[in-house]
């Protein structure tokens, strides 16, 4: 399993893709044939942006499970998506699950809190958080952020059709993101740091 550290929020497991791909090469590269659909418009290569969220989608779970893509266990989800007046850009949207302490007053009757997923073995300090047996009230707080993607991460795959070069670009669009996510790992450290 891959390991976390503090200033990353999702990794790319290429050793695990190139060890268990189904056409010799990329697991990743399989899953973009098998999905050749959502890879093009009418024939014509995607825009940068329809292209980051139709990898991004193949690439992480429940598509690609384990995924391309692994996101920090102690996180809700990270995905792809639309913003701006015209839906012409892109962000990140972040979900991390906050324990009652984070609260500066916590509801009288202790509610139920997240708790520690019991089938989940770590090895390191990144828990996954799940919701309780819901027998009585629970309050599950969840912050969300967004983090804008900026264009220049973007790019435009060169053709239409999944093959070697399409894995490259596409493999090239998930490491972007997942470095642009990582760069703003500080945010969610900032929300965690003391509530957890």
């Amino acid at each position: 399993m891959p390991q976390f550290a503090a200033q990353m929020l999702a990794l790319a497991d290429d050793e695990y893709d190139k060890a268990n791909g189904s056409n010799g090469n990329s697991r990743f590269g399989a899953y973009l044939a098998v999905n050749a659909g959502d890879l093009h418009d009418d024939g014509d290569p995607l825009r940068p942006l329809d292209f980051a969220h139709a990898v991004w989608r193949i690439a992480t779970s429940p598509v690609m499970s384990p995924g391309y893509v692994r996101i920090r266990p102690d996180l809700n989800g990270l995905a792809l998506i639309t913003t701006g007046e015209d839906y012409d850009q892109i962000a990140l949207r972040i979900d991390v699950p906050l324990h009652h302490q984070v609260l500066a007053h916590r509801p009288a009757t202790r509610p139920e809190d997240w708790r520690r997923d019991p089938w989940h073995i770590s090895t390191d300090r990144w828990l996954r958080l799940v919701e309780r047996d819901l027998d009585r009230p629970a309050l599950l707080l969840t912050a969300t952020l967004y983090v804008p993607v900026p264009q220049h991460v973007l790019i435009a795959p060169s053709g239409a059709r999944p093959g070697p070069a399409m894995t490259r670009q596409a493999k090239q669009m998930i490491r972007n993101l997942v470095e642009h996510a990582n760069a703003n790992a500080h945010l969610v450290a900032d929300l965690v740091g003391g509530g957890r």
